[in-house]
């Protein structure tokens, strides 16, 4: 029951600090666009990457997966690759959001709309 009133005394602090806290979510949305992270299926014949704002920035299918002529295999090749570059991304999002929420003086685990 305590730990419910720490965290509304975490929330009350962020209100205080709204104006730097926009800033700083600003910024953590470009570093995010920043972060591309790769993802890949059938031993590289599908690479997918995407950025750690969960948009597909590339992707790349291989001569070798072309010539296989196989279109339900390509897409599940491509499903593959994407949902791996995605998982990533999801991975290197929380990773800033949680570096933005320890900068902010947020306790471990509280969730913030907007932070993931």
């Amino acid at each position: 029951m305590f730990e419910m009133f720490k965290n509304m005394g975490a929330m009350a602090g962020l209100l205080r600090n709204l104006p730097k806290i926009q800033e700083e979510m600003a910024r953590m949305q470009a570093r995010l666009a920043q972060i591309v992270v790769e993802g890949d299926a059938g031993a590289g014949m599908v690479k997918a990457k995407a950025n750690a704002k969960m948009e597909l920035v590339g992707l790349t299918i291989s001569d070798e997966a072309m010539k296989l002529n196989d279109r339900e295999m390509l897409e599940d090749l491509v499903k593959g690759a994407v949902n791996q570059a995605f998982a990533k991304a999801r991975e290197a999002m929380a990773a800033e959001t949680g570096k933005l929420g320890e900068s902010l003086g947020l306790p471990p685990g509280i969730k913030v709309p907007g932070l993931g």
